[in-house]
């Protein structure tokens, strides 16, 4: 990375992203391993659509406008 990318947005914006992310991790008790859970509109930073990448694929992750999420390749 060039210091510039990451879901399109400016490094410092990642940084606050991953850490957004990371705040949201619900903890269980018990024997069940948490899930980590991640907010929607926090990935794509208030907008309605964001890239994820996974591996050498990228995939689109949008937000409709009933509420719910598409991801396509």
């Amino acid at each position: 990375m060039n210091g510039q990318s990451y879901f399109g947005a400016p490094l410092r914006a990642r940084q606050n992203t991953e850490l957004a992310m990371m705040n949201r991790i619900v903890s269980t008790t018990g024997a069940t391993a948490a899930l980590p859970q991640h907010d929607a509109e926090v990935l794509t930073d208030g907008g309605k659509t964001a890239q994820i990448i996974l591996g050498e694929q990228v995939y689109t992750l949008r937000i409709t406008r009933a509420g719910k999420l598409i991801l396509t390749k």
